[in-house]
């Protein structure tokens, strides 16, 4: 497919910039995924992925899982490494506190996800950013789970997620590039709208 190719090209940075143009430097290579969403454009089927993780229980509520491959391009794609997470109940539910909690991977994908936005809208819009910090809180009654309630829902009832943002640029610059990243996040998305799940027994 030639937009593979051409993908590979952005993805290493063999983008030009003109010397004389004094760009804000957050680390993003802005001009790669702007090219990348140029080529996807003309090749939707190549913007299809599919991501992957593999989860093994070990003993009691705690669990490993791996992360290596993903599908996207049209192929098979493989991590330069294999990134490990371990997950576990914390010791006031009688586990052995040996990992985060699989609802606490949840607020750190979606911080991370508002997070990575961030630093990408910034780029693109030449602002400089000097320190991002997040705190995130759910909210959660955990009378759902334990299965004391069945009017109240296992999962959270809000989150909130709380910003310092010291950037060069306006108070309402900096909302909006926190705007923008909320509007193009994956994991917001996925945390606040219905997900078809299937779950196969072998």
């Amino acid at each position: 497919m030639e937009s593979v190719g051409f993908l590979s090209q952005c993805k290493v940075g063999r983008i030009i910039i003109m010397a004389s143009e004094v760009q804000a430097n957050n680390g993003v290579n802005v001009e790669a995924l702007l090219a990348a969403k140029e080529a996807l454009t003309n090749a939707p089927e190549a913007a299809q992925f599919k991501w992957r993780a593999a989860c093994e229980w070990k003993d009691g509520t705690h669990s490993h899982s791996t992360v290596e491959s993903f599908y996207g391009l049209g192929q098979d794609q493989h991590r330069k490494t294999t990134f490990a997470f371990d997950a576990d109940h914390p010791e006031v539910f009688a586990s052995l506190d040996q990992g985060a909690t699989p609802v606490e991977y949840v607020l750190v994908g979606l911080a991370s996800c508002l997070t990575a936005g961030i630093a990408a809208v910034a780029q693109n819009r030449n602002i400089q950013l000097k320190s991002v910090k997040a705190t995130i809180e759910g909210d959660m009654d955990i009378a759902g789970i334990l299965g004391i309630d069945s009017d109240v829902r296992n999962g959270f009832s809000g989150i909130t997620v709380k910003y310092n943002i010291d950037a060069d640029a306006k108070p309402e610059d900096i909302e909006a590039l926190v705007a923008q990243s909320q509007k193009r996040s994956a994991v917001y998305d996925i945390v606040t709208n219905p997900t078809n799940v299937t779950v196969v027994v072998n």
